[in-house]
């Protein structure tokens, strides 16, 4: 037995409201510079839909993940080496520019230079790749809170594959249709597929957090982790020509500090922790035969942070008092492994995926409500689940490999805390007969309530800080990777607030941030010197070239 740990991440669905905050924020953050345009290492999806690259969970197309070969080993979906060196050049299995979308801005300084006349000037979209004149097709949130809607609901892998297996079952009447938010980042996996993929060796996995990065001094560009991961979350930089991914916001992982996009969620619906896991049961688990098998197989990788026996190995094997400290209280064990509410995506890719999700329940309660009838009741929820409208065979798609079971007995779960809960919000004795029918205690009722409704702060993020003696210096550590605005390429790295340089990555640089804004154009055709932005502006005075200057006199108007 050697265990390690795990930075995991679990995200409440139900709570998600589709803001796009972590997405904006994130980007903010980690992409928000050239070659980067069409990255989103944080994307909310709208489901059903297509997702971001557009069906990205088509596997059939993309070859993404693991598969088990005729001795039930496994192996690379897109093939193995020799399959690996005839794409080395040209791989048609690895997503398009339009598969993203072509990343564009808009004409503002036609709207200022533009001279007198009888028409209002406009500000026409121009490619950020070409610099030409473009019509805008498609971007990453194209299809937001369409879901159920024909147009792109029809195009859904997951509803492709219901449909095949039940043509009836799926149908785009109006009042049949449904949706739900999904965030979805890097999955950071224990067997990760791009990792096995890349040829150069570059990306990696930590040893102390598990967090998957790519050395961008090893990177060579050549795309194979692109098409290796099934979740499509690593990126080509054509500006750079390296790959780029989630990295977890490591330099404030390690310091303790959540991510950037649960730090600043506004549902509150993401939960940071600690997993220990089994490192030598990882590939046996991912070659479990049956798919459907796979939850339980990673459920029986993570380890009890009680249990004296793993806490011995767990001390052998280097890990420190806090740390385990902090696997005691994680969140992510709790909701995954004790309370069982939190899932895998998509867990038949094999790739033991270390970001989870709890499935949403709150349309069984709109619905009931808006039927008349009280939407709390036990009863009236128990019932209520298999017609959910959310087809409960389109959550075990997502999150079970098809095993409807697995959800209805996590819908049960919270189903059942809402209806504990009520009666004793409402003064009433807990019924302990609805906490027995899903396998529960009264007390672990209340304790899972307690996490998903009212927890605090500390108590989302269980994050335990790399090393405390090293804390400080750990968080004047600025960008490493070696991209534009990186390490002795200039002034901006990717946080945006010259990172390039070691300086506190967590502080808004507003000098810093104008030299990033006023940087060179990507697309090399204009001149972006006389540009205001007012993210820059300190809110003294007014910026330099706000107003256009007086025609009579030269100077600014006032």
């Amino acid at each position: 037995m050697r265990i390690m740990a795990q930075v995991a991440m679990v995200m409440a669905l139900d709570k998600c409201i589709g803001c796009h905050t972590c997405s904006v924020t994130c980007k903010q953050a980690w992409t928000n510079r050239a070659g980067t345009e069409y990255v989103w290492f944080n994307n909310v999806e709208t489901r059903p839909g297509l997702g971001y690259p557009r069906r990205y969970e088509d596997q059939e197309k993309w070859r993404g993940g693991w598969e088990l070969n005729g001795r039930g080993n496994l192996k690379l979906k897109s093939g193995g080496r020799m399959a690996k060196l005839m794409g080395l050049f040209a791989s048609p299995v690895q997503p398009e520019l339009n598969d993203y979308y072509e990343p564009w801005t808009y004409d503002y300084e036609n709207l200022i230079q533009a001279p007198a006349g009888n028409d209002f000037p406009v500000a026409r979209p121009k490619s950020l790749i070409t610099g030409e004149n473009m019509k805008i097709q498609w971007s990453a949130n194209w299809d937001d809170n369409l879901g159920g809607a024909p147009e792109t609901a029809q195009q859904d892998p997951v509803l492709e594959k219901m449909r095949r297996e039940a043509e009836d079952k799926v149908k785009f009447e109006f009042d049949q249709t449904f949706m739900f938010y999904l965030p979805r980042i890097c999955e950071h996996c224990l067997n990760p597929s791009c990792m096995a993929s890349c040829p150069s060796g570059a990306i990696y996995k930590r040893e102390e957090d598990g967090i998957v990065l790519v050395d961008q001094d090893r990177c060579r560009g050549w795309r194979q982790c692109v098409t290796g991961c099934p979740y499509k979350k690593v990126y080509f930089n054509h500006r750079s020509g390296k790959a780029e991914k989630c990295t977890f916001c490591y330099p404030r992982i390690e310091v303790g500090i959540p991510t950037v996009c649960a730090e600043t969620c506004v549902g509150r619906l993401r939960y940071i922790g600690i997993f220990l896991y089994d490192a030598d049961r990882v590939t046996e688990a991912a070659a479990t035969p049956n798919e459907q098998d796979l939850y339980e197989a990673q459920l029986d990788l993570m380890m009890d942070p009680n249990d004296p026996e793993v806490i011995a190995a767990a001390r052998a094997q280097g890990i420190t008092e806090d740390w385990l400290d902090a696997a005691r209280r994680s969140p992510v064990y709790a909701l995954a492994k004790e309370f069982r509410v939190a899932l895998p995506l998509h867990p038949e890719y094999r790739t033991m995926p270390m970001v989870w999700y709890v499935p949403p329940l709150s349309p069984i309660v709109d619905v009931l409500q808006g039927q008349g009838h009280d939407g709390e009741d036990a009863g009236n929820l128990f019932g209520a689940i298999e017609a959910l409208r959310i087809p409960v065979e389109y959550l075990a798609e997502l999150f079970t490999a098809g095993d409807t079971d697995l959800v209805t007995n996590v819908l049960r779960r919270l189903a059942a805390m809402r209806a504990y809960m009520r009666d004793i919000t409402l003064g009433d004795p807990p019924d302990a007969s609805i906490a027995e029918g899903v396998g529960m205690s009264g007390e672990e009722i209340v304790r899972m309530y307690r996490l998903m409704a009212i927890a605090k702060y500390e108590e989302r993020y269980v994050i335990p800080s790399a090393h405390l003696e090293d804390a400080h210096n750990l968080e004047e550590i600025g960008c490493s990777l070696d991209t534009e605005g990186g390490p002795g390429m200039g002034q901006t790295g990717v946080f945006g607030e010259a990172s390039g340089r070691p300086m506190p990555v967590a502080v808004e640089n507003f000098a810093a941030l104008e030299a990033r804004q006023r940087g060179d154009d990507p697309a090399g055709n204009r001149d972006m010197a006389g540009r205001v932005n007012l993210l820059n502006w300190d809110g003294r005075g007014s910026p330099q070239g706000l107003f256009p200057p007086d025609q009579g006199d030269g100077g600014e108007r006032t």
